[in-house]
């Protein structure tokens, strides 16, 4: 019963059908549950990143409560249980969808489809961007072009004036840095990136939680990110490391020498910015030598896939965490 508060004063404006059967015997993905998705969108809009914004159940959402629930000095099951929707009910009025009408700003690309795999052919692009609309749309409302059509059916038309039903990403403040380059302030606004963010005293990657952990001053947890890091080839570097800068819409040098799965007739390559690079839309360098904090063109996969070495967020919790570093904070990394 508990749960249902959460969500009472939005049933209202949405709801979700069921499940539809597949042909080849396999079981459907459960419909979009409403009270997972008021919990996600308000966790959030907190810091406490979930991930997609999908109104389903996942190791990104059991990560984020706990983050929560540690930062509230809340048992960390990793549940919706009571006392987390108590302690969740006071932002409550954030409601977990918005309609919005599509305007050309919000349409306008460049798009890039079929992107090329080959990365000397992508370096002759002028950008690497949405392949369109529909994904564009999904990353600035922390979502997949997926569940974007789930609360959409009927094959609406995507045009400017469609009125469009989003995960309530919206931010509550976009009162960016004065001094940050006009073309990030566009990519902030794009992705609905939170503005009023905590300043990060350090970070934690802890591998054991898949996650990347923002402290303050005080130790205290005041935001978490699920996060990809490190693989069989590429382990994780464990030990202490600092942030040397923030490179925002960064171009990427392709170097095959460090890539193990590099084809092995390529050549180096100087790939051009934009969304669906390999490092999204800011990359964090580290004292680690050809380590980073970034972002990525695969939101879906974060947590769920290895990389690099490197430590991938989604383009969204990268850019936001962009915005609470600074030169020389520094970075724990732990298994």
């Amino acid at each position: 019963m508990r749960k249902k508060l959460i969500i009472a004063a939005c049933l209202a404006c949405a709801s979700a059908g069921p499940a539809l059967a597949q042909g080849n015997g396999t079981k459907a993905r459960p419909p979009i549950d409403y009270t997972i998705l008021h919990a996600q969108v308000i966790l959030d809009h907190l810091g406490f990143s979930p991930g997609i914004l999908d109104g389903r159940e996942g190791q990104s959402l059991v990560a984020a409560l706990k983050g929560f629930q540690t930062s509230r000095g809340l048992a960390t099951t990793g549940k919706l249980d009571a006392r987390t929707l108590g302690a969740l009910q006071p932002y409550r009025s954030l409601r977990p969808v918005r309609q919005l009408r599509l305007t050309a700003d919000t349409l306008a690309g460049p798009y890039v489809s079929p992107m090329p795999k080959d990365p000397e052919e992508q370096a002759k692009l002028p950008s690497l961007g949405y392949s369109r609309p529909l994904e564009k749309l999904a990353e600035m409302f922390h979502t997949t072009p997926e569940v974007l059509v789930e609360l959409n059916p009927g094959g609406k038309g995507i045009g400017v004036g469609a009125e469009f039903t989003f995960p309530n990403a919206l931010p509550a403040s976009r009162d960016y840095p004065a001094d940050i380059k006009p073309d990030w302030r566009k990519t902030l606004n794009d992705l609905n990136v939170e503005a009023n963010v905590p300043e990060a005293d350090h970070l934690v990657v802890d591998k054991s939680e898949k996650v990347l952990k923002v402290f303050d001053k005080a130790d205290r947890l005041v935001a978490q990110f699920s996060a990809t890091m490190g693989s069989g080839h590429d382990p994780l570097p464990v030990g202490s490391w600092k942030i040397n800068g923030a490179d925002t819409n960064p171009k990427f040098h392709y170097n095959p020498e460090l890539f193990w799965d590099a084809k092995k007739d390529s050549d180096p390559a100087m790939l051009p910015p934009g969304p669906n690079g390999p490092v999204g839309v800011v990359w964090l360098d580290l004292s680690k030598e050809h380590y980073g904090i970034h972002g990525t063109p695969e939101p879906q996969n974060i947590g769920r896939s290895e990389s690099h070495g490197c430590i991938r967020l989604t383009n969204w919790d990268a850019a936001r965490l962009a915005l609470m570093i600074k030169p020389g904070t520094p970075v724990i990394f732990q298994e």
